[in-house]
């Protein structure tokens, strides 16, 4: 009788230890972009990583949803798998866009990457005489006639404070909006132009410094 429950007791050892020995861990999929925001009409790295064995040499779906979303997940690149599982891709998205990668049965977490409006901005005097009048003026890539766009100064503190307003005009036979405001610089300062998104395509929008040494 002993030796009977001796020999199921390491029949059942050796099942449990099969078990075990052949029991894979729960596969999960990831994925990151950069930059985010990013500028409109530039690219967007995206990267992640498959756990669990097996994962080298898989095909990976990166699937987009753009604004105004619920359209449906469509394909937009299927990278495969490094020996660590790792992968990337890029893509240009063109508006606010939601994505997600899938392996398989396994799914990442839903990414939302947001689309700045590319804002331009150009002086027409850089070293103007105090009181002398400047001209302010750039473009909105892509077009949003209308918006609001604020002209603004950097304070000595780091912050930007607003001290013209104007809007977002149509450009004929371009895809892009334009902007343009002149009023009198009489100290040094760094400037920027800064479009707020009147819908939810994109995320506001904000031009390169700009700096004007009065004289």
């Amino acid at each position: 009788m002993k030796r009977y429950l001796l020999t199921a007791a390491l029949v059942g050892l050796s099942l449990n230890v099969a078990v075990a020995l052949g029991a894979q861990p729960g596969k999960t999929l990831t994925i990151a972009a950069k930059p985010d925001p990013v500028v409109f009409g530039r690219s967007v790295a995206l990267t992640g990583h498959l756990t669990g064995s097996g994962n080298a040499g898989k095909t990976v779906h990166v699937q987009a949803d753009p604004f105004p979303y619920g359209d449906g997940y469509k394909t937009v690149a299927n990278p495969m798998t490094a020996n660590n599982g790792a992968w990337s891709t890029s893509d240009q998205p063109p508006v606010n866009t939601r994505y997600r990668a899938r392996e398989g049965s396994t799914t990442s977490a839903i990414l939302t990457e947001l689309v700045r409006i590319r804002v331009s901005l150009k002086l027409s005097d850089r070293t103007p005489a105090a009181g002398h009048r400047v001209r302010f003026f750039g473009r909105a890539c892509p077009e949003h006639d209308g918006a609001r766009v604020r002209i603004q100064r950097r304070t000595h503190t780091g912050k930007w404070h607003t001290v013209r307003r104007t809007s977002l005009r149509d450009v004929v036979g371009s895809s892009c909006s334009r902007y343009s405001k002149r009023f009198r610089v009489f100290h040094d300062g760094t400037y920027r132009a800064f479009v707020v998104s009147p819908d939810g395509d994109h995320a506001n929008g904000r031009s390169r410094r700009r700096h004007i040494d009065v004289h």
